[in-house]
């Protein structure tokens, strides 16, 4: 499938080294104002070529609007766009045309299609989440008029990581520094670590954790489509996310009940809960807490060293990577998990006003 979002949905077309990456965005209501400037600089903050710690590829990104929208206002039709690949260059790849890169999605795809495109990882690029991006920022942008704020960050890159819950972090300085980290102590150390293992031709993996805000009490679905298990897969679906925990996680397994009951108690005539272990989430549904939840991203696969493969016809080789690359993929995925959080959210917003008379 290439689209996500029951009410509010997006379906994503085009390849890393194809001519544009695009999309079609539906279910937002008629007359409604985009920020299309917001949207521009919140697009940016993925782009690549933006630090010493991404990849060299240098695209503008700017955003084509197609349809959907008229006088800055929204139609209620389908919004079209396109971001146009400037700087896509398929001879970095020529090398490659016949060997089965490792931890790719190479193999996968020709199991399944017979054939491919071998620049860049063709469809399996994360060049695809730029179209994400524009969804998610409108996405924001509605969700903003609701109360809701989601926001990403850094919290681990290899072996340095945050220890403390976000709510001792001043959020505000995440675009501080080239890592989007909180903490400017452990942001040095996590931008230095990224610039040791490029210089190795290697790369290093880290956590993305993200915190959202707002969300009233109601919104999500009692079985299947539980709130938490549609925030899973939408993260889950970003290029290199090996691993989604929401709440209090893996850690839970090691207390008690009694430890991590998040107990009711009326806050000035509003039921709240004293503690916040669910995650903001309990039955599937929001309870109108903060909802948080981390992201475990993969050491980039592309490497620029030599590796050992297959070719496609099954006889070994040897390569080592050429092109542009991310030597960490972390401080580009903030903007991604933000948006596929606000995807989501956004839909569940929707649906809930489907149900309610």
């Amino acid at each position: 499938m290439n689209t996500i979002g029951h009410i509010y949905r997006l379906t994503t077309f085009g390849e890393s080294h194809g001519s544009a990456i695009g999309g079609v965005i539906e279910g937002v209501p008629a007359g409604i104002t985009l920020d299309i400037d917001a949207i521009q600089q919140f697009v940016a903050r993925r782009r690549p070529g933006q630090s010493a710690v991404t990849t060299s590829r240098n695209e503008t990104d700017q955003v084509e609007f197609l349809s959907g929208l008229y006088e800055g206002k929204t139609l209620g039709t389908p919004i079209g766009f396109i971001v146009r690949n400037e700087n896509a260059d398929g001879r970095h790849y020529d090398s490659l045309r016949n060997v089965l890169c490792p931890s790719h999605a190479d193999y996968t795809y020709l199991a399944k299609y017979g054939y491919r495109d071998h620049r860049g990882g063709g469809r399996a690029s994360a060049r695809e989440t730029v179209s994400r991006c524009v969804a998610g920022a409108i996405a924001m942008q509605l969700l903003k008029a609701q109360g809701v704020s989601i926001t990403a960050y850094t919290s681990q890159i290899g072996h340095i990581a945050l220890t403390e819950s976000y709510e001792n972090y001043d959020l505000s300085n995440i675009d501080n520094n080239i890592v989007r980290c909180p903490d400017a102590t452990a942001a040095a150390q996590m931008e230095a670590l990224i610039k040791e293992v490029k210089a190795q031709g290697d790369s290093v993996g880290g956590v993305v954790s993200c915190v959202i805000k707002g969300v009233p009490a109601g919104w999500g679905e009692p079985v299947f489509d539980k709130l938490h298990a549609d925030l899973g897969k939408a993260i889950l679906s970003i290029n290199a996310v090996k691993g989604f925990e929401y709440g209090m996680g893996f850690a839970g397994v090691a207390r008690r009940g009694s430890q991590v009951c998040d107990n009711f108690y009326n806050d000035n005539g509003k039921i709240a809960t004293r503690t916040n272990h669910s995650g903001g989430i309990q039955g599937g549904i929001s309870n109108g807490a903060d909802i948080y939840f981390r992201a475990a991203f993969k050491p980039t696969p592309t490497l620029l060293q030599p590796t050992e493969t297959v070719n496609t016809d099954g006889s070994a080789t040897t390569i080592c990577a050429e092109g542009r690359h991310d030597p960490c993929v972390v401080p580009r995925a903030i903007p991604i998990v933000e948006a596929m959080a606000a995807i989501t959210l956004l839909d569940h917003s929707l649906r809930n006003k489907t149900t309610k008379l």
